[in-house]
């Protein structure tokens, strides 16, 4: 503990952080403030500088006291100090707050789930009806998955010690933080994915949650080294309807309903299923290759007319259709863009499906189906327009029965790819970062899923890498194609300038593996 005020380096963390905190704190109108991870002080006395009521609260009476005698003296600043432990934070402290700040990777020294949602319940208990929490944690995302660098400028800004991890898995991270002429010392820590602690978030009944990285809120260039989080207590009504779009579905939602997207889809992409296809050769026209992946996705399924399928981002419903039709099956068609439902409803109307399909407007991060209700979700190369991947997969586990299959195709980052060498691609789809072949295969393991046997997937996933790059290729040449024969006069230039330089970028992406794209085959084994 006598080492942390050099770990962190008062003076050029205010220089890091600026007025980050502070600005995001007025801009909401705080007046009020409990910092619930007081440590030695920095950001209470902050806080206290800028003018805001502050309350500092530990679980440390150690660390209460140097923050007190720190608050002395940077600024002869007087703390109102409370010992306590967040899972009884009630109990221990009292009133209410415009604003909870858990800072300086607090979060991640309790190791128990129950413990987090407990403190969590309370933190939002503890804030008045519009309050805010805003809650810090360290990449720990890029550690897992790519291993350990920091740019040693954030939180831990001390030119004298060393900082990094001397064991890491997905239930312990064993930082070691060697100081110039002295010993090492060492912390145990939790190692919190962003997804999972947003979701921990949302389900003690936080709504809209904004999330910074190295207190930008765009930070796609490079991997952050430490999240922001910022979650609201109010609750929105409007959020039921059309608020419930937000982020990255809304932007997707809008894109989809747009003249010119539902035009260039309907007349270049392939017709009824607008998604990646699988070609037997490089002239087969778009539309025979995307029903070829339909094919290959429904082989092995087991359907027949008493199965209950549910489509996630069904877009125009060409894949519902087919199991419909071939299978006699039962289809629920989830799609966010009114445009495409509409379309797909009078394709079904057509057919004679009406009775066989259901076209419902909404989120695949809110589906609104009964638990246990399907026996298989389908879905294909929608899942990368969530800016919140792990809870659309928690919903496709709620919402399937036990011993239910999930089948799914998405364009994804390669499991060793650096965001930024993606990001006109990111740029494109506006979204921080993509899903990869190893995401999906973790997170679904760890929801109780394990891979379906079948001949051409390894652990659950077919790779079909080389199909993306053809796919967008023949949806390049096509584009052109259709240009040169009247498509401009249907859709605006700046459209099309802006797809064909897209669709290129993915073509590039791809070639260089950086991206990929297959099929997922996975079974719910645990309810």
């Amino acid at each position: 503990m006598e080492k942390w005020d050099s770990l962190i380096d008062w003076e050029k963390r205010a220089e890091s952080e600026g007025n980050f905190f502070i600005d995001l704190l007025r801009k909401r109108g705080v007046r009020s403030v409990l910092d619930v991870a007081t440590g030695t002080g920095f950001h209470s006395v902050r806080l206290l500088e800028a003018g805001f009521e502050t309350v500092s609260a530990d679980g440390s009476a150690d660390m209460l006291a140097m923050a007190f005698e720190n608050g002395m003296k940077h600024g002869d600043h007087i703390l109102r100090v409370v010992q306590a432990d967040w899972r009884w934070l009630n109990r221990d402290v009292h009133g209410e707050y415009d604003a909870i700040v858990c800072l300086g990777n607090s979060f991640t020294h309790l190791f128990s789930e129950r413990d987090r949602r407990k403190a969590l319940a309370e933190f939002y208990a503890m804030l008045k009806h519009d309050g805010i929490l805003i809650l810090d944690q360290r990449n720990y995302d890029a550690i897992l998955d790519r291993g350990y660098s920091s740019k040693h400028t954030y939180y831990y800004c001390g030119e004298d010690v060393a900082v990094e991890p001397e064991y890491v898995d997905e239930g312990l991270c064993r930082m070691r933080y060697r100081f110039a002429g002295s010993a090492d010392y060492h912390l145990n820590m939790f190692p919190l994915r962003k997804d999972y602690t947003r979701r921990l978030m949302s389900d003690v009944g936080f709504q809209r949650i904004e999330t910074y990285g190295d207190f930008q809120h765009t930070y796609r260039d490079e991997q952050p080294d430490f999240f922001v989080h910022v979650a609201e207590k109010e609750y929105h009504p409007e959020d039921a309807g059309e608020g419930a779009y937000g982020g990255a579905v809304g932007t997707a939602r809008s894109y989809y309903n747009s003249p010119d997207a539902d035009t260039f889809y309907s007349s270049v992409w392939g017709g009824e299923d607008i998604h990646v296809g699988i070609y037997a050769d490089a002239e087969q026209p778009i539309a025979e290759a995307s029903r070829h992946t339909v094919e290959r996705m429904a082989s092995g399924l087991g359907l027949d007319r008493d199965s209950r399928v549910l489509d996630l981002g069904a877009g125009f419903g060409g894949s519902a259709r087919y199991l419909a039709e071939t299978f006699g099956c039962t289809v629920q068609a989830l799609n966010l863009s009114e445009v495409e439902n509409q379309r797909h409803k009078e394709l079904n109307a057509a057919r004679g499906l009406t009775d066989r399909i259901e076209v419902v407007d909404g989120s695949f991060e809110s589906v609104p189906f009964p638990d246990s209700s399907v026996d298989v979700v389908w879905s294909q190369d929608a899942f990368l327009h969530s800016g919140d991947r792990l809870r659309v997969l928690e919903e496709i586990r709620r919402v399937l029965k036990p011993g239910g299959r999930l089948v799914f195709t998405d364009p994804m980052a390669a499991d060793d790819t650096d965001f930024s060498a993606i990001q006109p691609i990111l740029d494109r789809i506006h979204l921080d970062d993509m899903g990869s072949p190893g995401f999906y295969k973790r997170e679904l393991t760890r929801l109780g899923f394990a891979p379906t046997e079948h001949a051409d997937s390894d652990e659950g996933f077919e790779d079909l890498r080389e199909q993306l790059v053809r796919h967008y290729g023949r949806v390049l040449q096509e584009t052109e194609r259709q240009e040169a024969d009247g498509l401009a006069s249907k859709i605006s230039s700046d459209y099309l300038s802006q797809m064909k330089k897209g669709l290129a970028h993915w073509v590039e992406g791809g070639e260089k593996r950086r991206l990929t794209w297959g099929i997922f085959r996975f079974t719910l084994t645990k309810g």
